[in-house]
This record gives C-alpha cells, structure tokens and sequence, in this order.
C-alpha cells in the first residue's frame, strides 16, 4: 500500500532543493526531544500519582491503600501500549510516519491535559475515577504510536565504533524528563499552601506536559517527514511491516529483546516513582526534599548513560549489561533498606541506583534493535520495547509498594532481583545478543 506523507507546505516545513544525507546528530536530536518529551509526560503522572491522586480520588480509603489503587491505573498504560502499537502501525502503512506521530502524540497530549480537569471524588463520585483510568489507557494507547522509527536510524547511521555511544542517545530523555518534572513539582508543592495544591496547583505539570508535547510534534515532523529523511528510512528499510509476519519471522528475538533489558526497566521505577510514594508514606521526610533528590540522582544518571556508551563501546554490549544486571541483583539485596536511612540514606540509595540504572538502561534501546533485519526492525524494535516496559516496569512501583507494606522494605527487593534472573538468562539464551559494537 502506498504511503501518503502530509503536504510539506501545509505543515509549514522547508522544501528542499536538493539531497543531502540527515548526520547522526540531526537524528540525535529528535531523539532527544521526542524521548524527554515522553518521559516528562511519564514522570508527571507518577509523580501524581503519590502525591496527589490518593487524596483527590480515593479519600474513602487510608493514604496506602489510596496509592495502590493509583499505582493499579497507572499500570494501565503500559498495558495498552502494546495495542496501540498495533493500531498505529496500520496508521503507518496506510498513511505514513508523519501522519501517525500527529494523531499519535495529540492523543498523548489531549489524554494527559484533560487528567487536570479532572473534578474531585468529592465533586464526582465514582465517575472520576473512571475517567482518570480511561484517561491514563488513552495516554498507553497514544504512546503506541510515538515510535518514530529514529531510534532505530541513529543506530543504522552510527559509526561502526560508536554504535555504543549512539545506543545511549535515546535514553538521555528519561534523565532529562524527570529532572524537569521533579523540580517543577518541587517548585508547586512550596509555592502553594497545601490545600491550593491539591486544589488547582497540581494540575499545572499536565497543561506544560501538553505544552511540551505540541512542541515535540513539530519538532519531530520538521525532521521525520522531510524528503532526507523518508529517502534514508526508504533506504534503510525502516517501513512498518504487518504485525503477524514480523512475529512469525522474528517472534523469539522480540521476546529475548524484551526480556534482555528486564534488569535495568525494574530498576527504572525502583528509584523513580516507588522510592516517592514509601518516604511519603513511611516517613517524617518532606515530599519537595525527595523529589530535588530525585532531580540530582537523575543529574548522576545523565552521566552514567553517557558513561554507558563508551563503556560498550570498549568492553560489548553484552558484557556491560551482564555486568550491570549482577550489579542490580546485588543493589537489590541490601539497597532498599537505605530508604529508612533518613536523607543521608535516600541520597545514598537514589545516586547509586541511578548510577546503575543509567549504566544499565543507557544500552537497552541497543539491545531492542540492534538484532532485527533491517526490514523488521522498525515494528519488531517497537513491539519489543512495548513489552520490555509492561514485563519489566509497568508493574514495579505497584508490586514493590506491596512487597514493601506488607512484608518489609527487603521484600521489594525481590522484584527487582527477578528482572536481573530475567536479563542473564535473556542474555544466556542468546549468546549474540548485543554483542555487536
């Protein structure tokens, strides 16, 4: 079927005389600011979904329980991202990249900004809590659809020995997004009294998410959509291919691709969205100290996916993510008891788990596309990141606070030493995987 790309006028894109071959930093950067611009939107609904959902929308129930239900709606995304994968990719095929990204990323902006006008159990009853999880499937659903395919050509266009280096550009955003949304919690949460937050404060974040989403659109269309770059996806075979072909031809590397990074994906919400919700609910700490820890731990772990990159480079992909994965099962059988360690304890547990989450997670997007043919890495790459994150993340934050409530803080050690089991037996299993340079 042919591919209908949007008239570049209409979308007020420059129109180019001539060819030229896109570089990897102008791939690099659209990576960039579509990764942070996904990741804000993540971290806010986290972030949200301890400090202020349990109250507004489950009061009937103790703050603990509140949160879990919380952390029950915000699993629901990741559920749905693999379905709007699906849905998205026949969106490409019959109407091109560009027009995907648009629908797509307007979805994610429209679901997130209508969670801020969403009124109070008070106010609404049950109907709320209904919204904010139709509204969260839909904010999964659209994330289906932001798989722009850039990941994917960065790695193809790398050098041959840096391909490590440029396998890390696309984590930069998770770092990014939550430095950005953790300090623009802060900054609410100690410029308004605390019933004006819980009242119309909070819901700031979600309008700037939308903000930045509309940004990130255009960002990305000025780039993905240019005749360069549809000439080097054509090239480099980056086309979505029908779903049930490209699982019948690479099913088993998507399922030892989304297994392989299980590891660092566990680790990812173990020191962002769960370690919030236990000191807000377990300790005397103030939620604004936690969150500017969390915005400098984020600091050490931009360093450490920049880190990971040279490191793969010199030692393989495959060595450094064992090693990281051993370092996580070792992490996770003393590390959470730190969070009962005062701020000294947190700082302690966020910079070193940070440390190890950027060194880990720095390579996992190597890892998801690195091993496809090149005419089934696009949808196979996408696919394999959609279940990375439901298997390993989409779950944690939910599983560690029970673990953690009912049997202890070691307990939640638990899940996460099961994803570093799951990367070494992924890796076993396939000797090659990532192991190019």
């Amino acid at each position: 079927m042919s591919t209908i790309v949007p008239n570049r006028e209409a979308l007020g894109l420059p129109i180019f005389k001539g060819h030229h071959e896109p570089s990897p930093g102008e791939i690099a950067i659209g990576v960039i600011i579509g990764r942070t611009s996904e990741f804000f939107d993540f971290f806010v609904y986290g972030i949200a979904s301890v400090l202020v959902f349990p109250a507004l929308f489950f009061p009937f129930v103790d703050a603990l329980t509140g949160t879990i239900y919380s952390f029950a709606i915000f699993a629901l995304a990741f559920v749905a991202r693999p379905v709007g994968s699906l849905f998205f990719m026949a969106i490409d095929r019959a109407y091109g990249r560009g027009t995907k990204l648009t629908i797509a990323l307007f979805l994610l902006g429209g679901s997130t900004a209508a969670i801020a006008f969403l009124p109070s159990y008070e106010d609404a009853g049950s109907a709320t809590i209904w919204a904010l999880a139709l509204l969260r499937l839909g904010q999964g659903f659209a994330l289906g659809g932001t798989w722009d395919g850039l990941a994917s050509l960065l790695m193809l266009n790398a050098p041959e020995n840096k391909r490590g280096f440029y396998a890390m550009i696309p984590q930069l955003g998770a770092p990014f997004g939550l430095m950005v949304a953790s300090l623009l919690f802060a900054y609410m949460v100690t410029s308004l009294p605390a019933a004006d937050f819980l009242s119309f404060g909070w819901r700031f974040p979600f309008f700037v998410a939308f903000a930045i989403n509309v940004v990130a659109l255009f960002a990305r269309l000025r780039i993905v959509v240019t005749t360069e770059f549809e000439h080097l996806f054509d090239s480099r075979d980056l086309q979505p291919t029908p779903i049930g072909e490209t699982l019948g031809t690479v099913g088993k590397t998507i399922l030892l691709g989304a297994l392989a990074p299980l590891a660092s994906f566990a680790l990812f919400h173990m020191v962002t969205v769960f370690p919030l919700s236990w000191v807000f609910l377990f300790t005397n700490d103030t939620p604004v100290s936690f969150l500017l820890i969390e915005a400098m731990a984020a600091a050490f772990g931009v360093v450490a996916v920049l880190a990971s990159g040279y490191l793969a480079d010199k030692l393989g992909r495959r060595t450094l993510l064992g090693s990281c994965a051993a370092a996580i099962a070792i992490f996770s059988g003393f590390a959470p008891l730190l969070l009962d360690g005062g701020p000294i304890g947190e700082i302690v547990f966020m910079v070193v788990g940070f440390i190890i989450l950027g060194l880990a997670f720095g390579q996992s997007s190597g890892v998801v596309s690195s091993e496809f043919p090149t005419e089934y890495r696009y949808t196979g790459s996408a696919l394999t990141s959609d279940l990375a994150w439901l298997f390993g993340a989409g779950f944690a934050p939910l599983v560690a606070l029970l673990l953690s409530a009912n049997f202890g803080l070691m307990a939640s050690g638990a899940y996460l030493f099961s994803g570093a089991v799951a990367t070494l037996l992924a890796l076993w299993f396939n000797r090659n995987l990532a192991a190019r340079k």
